[in-house]
């Protein structure tokens, strides 16, 4: 029996080396890298339709009195995006005021004027830098208000005077931020400065001819847009 061990373990010493040459070699295989979500591509370019609310300001040397006002309305707009993180664009705007709540203006013989312009209306070129989701933009062009409705008074009864036009055309230029929060929808904090001159009296009681005053009105407005088509993130593509 003593030999028979000693057999087996001399041939167990020599077969094993051989038997480990005929096995095959074990393969490695490298873990395959984490999922990793395509990233967000934002595209501004594209038409757009959107709403704002806000409020207009004025000062003391306006018919309009220094009161501030609540503001509504629309807008609406094309942008291109270029080169690659630079927009333009034109974008049309109305706004709707409520009557001005100022008791008017009070001249040192007792004429009394009050001023009211309750529509407000743009049509304006802009230029942006955007970075991701966020554009950065500055505007500027053309702005329109209906007929300022002016009177005077004395003594509470009215009475007749003339100016020297009616100031509905004028200019704006204004900057905001806008954010894509969502497909094909974003949203703009905005401030926008309008003139339209100075409106001076010619004729009328003494006390008010040839005085002048602004007509400009500053507004903050917060507003949120649907972009069709081109705007909004859209995912990589493999």
């Amino acid at each position: 029996m003593k030999k028979f061990l000693l057999g087996t373990v001399a041939l167990a010493a020599f077969a094993g080396p051989a038997f480990a040459a005929d096995m095959p070699a074990r393969t490695y295989t490298k873990a395959p890298p984490p999922y990793t979500a395509p990233a967000l591509v934002y595209n501004w370019t594209g038409f757009y339709i959107g709403g704002h609310v806000g409020g207009a300001f004025t000062d003391g040397n306006n018919l309009m009195g220094s009161d501030a006002r609540f503001m509504g309305g629309v807008q609406g707009g094309f942008d291109y995006q270029f080169a690659p993180n630079w927009v333009m664009g034109i974008e049309a705007q109305y706004s709707w005021l409520p009557s001005s709540s100022n008791n008017g203006l009070t001249f040192p013989a007792g004429t009394v004027v009050t001023g009211n312009s309750d529509q407000l209306g743009s049509v304006t070129g802009r230029l942006g830098y955007t970075w991701g989701p966020a554009l950065l933009y500055a505007k500027g062009g053309y702005a329109w208000r209906d007929n300022n409705n002016i009177t005077a008074s004395v003594g509470g009864v009215p009475t007749a005077f003339t100016t020297d036009g009616g100031h509905k055309d004028g200019y704006t230029v204004g900057a905001g931020l806008e954010y894509m929060f969502a497909p094909n929808w974003s949203a703009k904090a905005e401030y926008q400065y309008y003139n339209f001159g100075k409106t001076t009296f010619t004729s009328g009681p003494a006390d008010i001819v040839g005085a002048s005053f602004r007509n400009d009105e500053h507004t903050v407005k917060l507003g949120v847009n649907y972009r069709f088509g081109w705007g909004g993130p859209v995912g990589s593509r493999y």
